[in-house]
């Protein structure tokens, strides 16, 4: 088919082509043509001509290496199997980000009415799946921003659904480089443990200990916790939360 007779369709859930990739895809294409057809279907708004169900890159790297025609597979589907076709196609390749990936299913969920469970059949995914994936969109945009562009995966998508700070936790899992084990274990929820942890030494703390741990918390303006052992021996942990609240701690100490 001429190529100027084809057209992207606006409701593509591809919304991001690097421009690597686009160019190692012109050179190829160039050189040994488009060897998987084009997804089409009739445009619903202009006669002769057709509109890109799945293969919308192929279809911009084939215009980069100036091809006159392209081979299509015409389907005859309404918007919503349209949709639902390129979600399949795209998943299957691989070529849908996570976040992509999720606005699709929510698009079929939000025009289309369908449930988790009817599109995870649609797809060949489980509904675990399918929920796990949409629950991306709950993050916070620059974080969102960081999957799309692949500094993070999914898996440090979903780590960071449970933090308190996604933003500030994603910015390090990005600058430190770490793993999703690092970002689960972080994500955890610190003021929970901190809360158990108060509420077990307490317990177990005399009066004197308890009397000093809140002496030295109001003279410091922060948490103080006092491990005092039988044997005498102890240690005095001082929780702090930001840097500013650090370097207070230090200037004190060297000051004496």
């Amino acid at each position: 088919m001429p190529i100027e007779h084809v057209a992207p369709n606006p409701r593509n859930p591809r919304r991001t082509f690097v421009e690597e990739d686009l160019t190692d895809l012109t050179a190829s294409i160039r050189e040994k043509g488009i060897v998987s057809p084009i997804l089409v279907r009739p445009s619903p708004f202009e006669a002769g001509r057709y509109e890109i169900i799945a293969g919308e890159r192929r279809w911009r790297a084939a215009q980069a290496a100036q091809l006159h025609d392209v081979p299509v597979l015409v389907r005859e589907v309404d918007d919503r199997e349209a949709l639902a076709l390129a979600i399949i196609e795209n998943v299957q390749r691989a070529d849908l980000n996570p976040i992509e990936e999720a606005l699709g299913y929510e698009q079929l969920t939000t025009e289309f009415g369908l449930s988790q469970g009817e599109i995870a059949d649609g797809i060949g995914k489980s509904r675990a799946h399918v929920a796990n994936t949409v629950r991306l969109l709950k993050l916070p945009e620059p974080v969102r921003a960081h999957v799309v562009a692949g500094r993070l995966s999914a898996g440090h998508a979903r780590a960071l659904l449970t933090a308190a700070e996604p933003e500030a936790l994603a910015e390090r899992a990005v600058t430190q480089g770490l793993s999703v084990r690092d970002v689960e274990a972080l994500a955890a929820d610190p003021v929970k443990k901190a809360v158990k942890r108060v509420v077990r030494e307490t317990s177990t703390k005399d009066a004197d200990t308890r009397a000093l741990e809140k002496r030295l918390s109001d003279g410091l303006g922060l948490k103080v916790a006092v491990e005092h052992r039988p044997t005498g021996a102890g240690e005095v942990r001082i929780r702090y939360g930001t840097l500013e609240q650090l370097d207070e701690i230090i200037r004190r100490l060297e000051q004496g």
